[in-house]
C-alpha cells in the first residue's frame, strides 16, 4: 500500500489560524435624515450591548443627511461610553454605498448591520452572534416574523419579492429585506456592494460559500417611532430589475464569454441551417431564392452570431483586466493546515 501521504507518528498537521483583530464585532448602522431617531438609537444600543465582555465597535455612517443628524450624533457620542466612529459621506449615495463604507472601515471579526430607525432591535444581536458561532455559519439573516409595517404597502410586496427571489435564485429565505444580519468579516469583505444590491447580500454570499453556511433566525421588529419610511411601492419594481442584474453577475461575472458565446452559437446554427437549406434549394432544385425572406434572416443570424462571439471575447478580456487590476482572487480560502515534522 502506498503510504507516502500518511502522517508518521512524529508528524502533525496544525491549523493555521488567521490573525484576527482584537475587536470582536463591528456594528454598522447607515443613517439618512434620522435626527429624531439617533438619540434613542444610541441609548438603545448602549442598553443592549453595553455589558458585552468582548471589545466591539459602533460605526455610524451618515449618508449625506440634510438635517441635523450629524450634529446630533456627534453630541450624543461625546456623552456615550461606546467605542464609536462616525463616517460622514460627502453626499447621499444610497444605503448600499453607506453600508459598504462601514464595512470597509470596520475592524471586527464579525460584522453586524442594522437599520437606524429602531425597527430592528439590538437586543437580538448577542444571541445571533452566539448562534452564528455555534452553528459555524458565515451569514445569519434576521427574519421579521411579526413584522410591524403596513400590510398593503410593505408586507405584501415584501412577501412577493422574497418568494420571487427565492424561486429564481434557489436560496429560499423568509426575509431578504431585513437589515439585521451578521457576517464573518472575511466573507463579506470579499464582496463589493454597488447600486442597490444590499437587498441581495445573501445571494452574493452564496456565490462564495455553500448555501448550508447561510442561516436565518426570527428577530423582533418594532413599529417606526419617528419620521417616515424611505421606501415605497416602487421599491418592488426596482427589486425585480436589480434581481436580474444580480443573477447575471452571479452566473456570468467570471465567464461572460459563456453567455455571449452560447447566444452566438445558437444564432450561428440557426443561420447556417437556413442558408444550407437555401443553397440546396437553389443549386440542386434550381429554385430562385433572391427574394425569399429566409435569405435575409439567415444572413442576419450569421452576422449577429459573429457579433455575439466577438462580444464574448471582449467581455472575457475586460473581466481578466479588471481582476488583474484589482488583484482580485477567484477563490476564497477558509482554512490552511500546516504540516510540521516533529522535532
Amino acid at each position: 500500500m502506498h503510504n507516502a501521504f500518511l502522517l508518521q507518528p512524529e508528524e502533525e498537521l496544525y491549523l493555521l489560524k488567521p490573525s484576527y483583530s482584537s475587536i470582536f464585532f463591528s456594528l454598522i448602522i447607515p443613517l439618512y435624515n434620522e435626527e429624531e431617531t439617533v438619540v434613542a438609537l444610541i441609548d438603545t444600543i448602549q442598553r443592549a450591548l453595553g455589558t458585552q465582555q468582548q471589545p466591539w465597535e459602533l460605526i455610524v455612517v451618515d449618508d449625506g443627511s440634510c438635517d441635523a443628524t450629524v450634529n446630533t450624533i456627534q453630541q450624543k457620542l461625546l456623552q456615550s461610553p461606546l467605542n464609536a466612529r462616525l463616517i460622514q459621506l460627502s453626499r447621499n449615495y444610497g444605503q448600499t454605498a453607506a453600508m459598504q463604507a462601514g464595512i470597509d472601515e470596520s475592524q471586527g471579526q464579525y460584522i453586524v448591520t442594522m437599520d437606524g430607525d429602531l425597527q430592528n432591535d439590538p437586543h437580538d444581536i448577542p444571541a445571533m452572534l452566539q448562534q452564528l458561532i455555534d452553528q459555524d455559519l458565515d451569514l445569519l439573516v434576521g427574519w421579521r416574523k411579526n413584522r410591524q409595517d403596513a400590510l398593503l404597502l410593505r408586507k405584501i410586496p415584501s412577501l412577493l419579492a422574497n418568494r420571487l427571489i427565492g424561486r429564481i435564485s434557489g436560496l429560499r429565505l423568509h426575509d431578504y429585506g431585513c437589515s439585521l444580519k451578521i457576517y464573518r468579516a472575511e466573507i463579506i469583505k470579499q464582496i463589493r456592494l454597488v447600486g442597490e444590491m444590499h437587498r441581495f447580500i445573501p445571494l452574493w454570499v452564496a456565490s462564495v460559500v455553500p448555501v448550508s453556511r447561510i442561516g436565518e433566525v426570527p428577530v423582533r421588529h418594532h413599529s417606526r417611532q419617528f419620521g417616515q419610511s424611505k421606501y415605497g411601492i416602487s421599491r418592488t419594481i426596482r427589486v425585480i430589475l436589480d434581481l436580474m442584474s444580480v443573477m447575471f453577475f452571479q452566473r456570468y461575472l467570471m465567464r461572460p464569454g459563456h453567455l455571449f458565446g452560447s447566444i452566438g452559437l445558437l444564432l450561428g446554427c440557426i443561420g447556417s441551417v437556413m442558408l444550407t437549406y437555401l443553397a440546396i434549394d437553389k443549386y440542386i432544385l434550381g429554385h430562385s431564392i433572391g427574394t425569399r425572406p429566409m435569405l435575409l434572416i439567415g444572413v442576419m443570424c450569421v452576422l449577429m452570431s459573429l457579433q455575439f462571439l466577438m462580444t464574448g471575447i471582449i467581455a472575457e478580456l475586460i473581466t481578466r483586466t479588471y481582476l488583474d487590476s484589482k488583484n482580485h482572487k477567484s477563490y476564497l480560502i477558509r482554512r490552511v493546515y500546516q504540516h510540521r515534522r516533529g522535532q
